[in-house]
This record gives C-alpha cells, structure tokens and sequence, in this order.
C-alpha cells in the first residue's frame, strides 16, 4: 500500500477542469445537438477543430507529465500505462455509442454542457445513457455469474 497522499486540490482541480471542459463545449457549438449532426453528416467540418486542438493539447500534456514527472501532481501517484485488449466487447460498445450519438446528436459529455446552456430534451438521452449502462452492469454480471458457476 502507498503512503503517498492525494493532494487537497485534487477534488477543486477537477471542479474547474469540469467547468472549463463544460465551458468549452458550450462555447464550441459541440453542446448543441443540431452542429453536432451537421458534423456527423459533413455538413460542417468545425467541430474537426476542436477535437484535434483537444487531442493536441492532450497529447503533448501526456507527454510532457510521462517523460518528465515521475508522479501525478495531484494524485502521488505513479504514471502507468493501462493496456486494454481490443475485443468484441470495445466494437460492439463502440458501435453502440456511435449509435447513440446519431440517434441523440450529441456524445455523454456534451449532453450535460447542453443541459447547461437549456438543452433541457436532452435530459431524454441522458436517461438513455444511464439506462443503458445500467442494463449492460445487469447483463455483464449476469453473464459472469453465469460463467463462474
């Protein structure tokens, strides 16, 4: 067990980091439904902007932090890198989510920035999602259940 402690900014850092990536998509267009499916249906290429700038940005703090830090600022803990297996279950999730996202016109993330700025149908696809994960909790334990016995 580690003896390094979580930092006391830790939970405020990820307040405003929420806030900001709240702020952000609102400001984008990527919390209003309707740019996102002009997006979807290569209407308007805008939204390419922001996900690159967001990928760039992200890229190089993972770099930066992993090749010169040797812990998280926040949290002590250590870099490490999380290896998951590429598997029927990611495609089939992600053909799923994509799903979701055309039906909805808007991802998990943008739908709360949208309920932000008024979006308030949105609350709809919300629900969605939370019945959705909790359906796949259900059939994955079900499943486990099933295969330890």
């Amino acid at each position: 067990m580690s003896t390094e402690r979580q930092s006391p900014l830790f939970m405020p850092a990820i307040f405003v980091g929420g806030l900001v990536f709240g702020l952000g998509l609102a400001i984008s267009g990527m919390a209003r439904p309707e740019v996102v499916l002009d997006f979807l249906q290569f209407d308007d290429f805008g939204l390419l902007f922001v996900m690159g700038g967001a990928a760039v940005v992200t890229g190089v703090t993972f770099f930066v932090a992993t090749n010169f830090l040797d812990r998280a600022p926040l949290t002590a803990t250590e870099y490490t890198r999380r290896v998951k297996e590429f598997d029927r279950n990611v495609v089939i999730g992600g053909v799923i989510f994509g799903v979701g996202w055309g039906i909805s016109g808007i991802c998990p993330g943008a739908a709360y920035a949208s309920v932000g700025i008024g979006n308030y149908p949105i609350l709809w696809a919300i629900a969605g999602m939370f019945l959705g994960a909790y359906a796949q909790g259900f059939a994955r334990s079900r499943l486990t259940s099933e295969t330890t016995n």
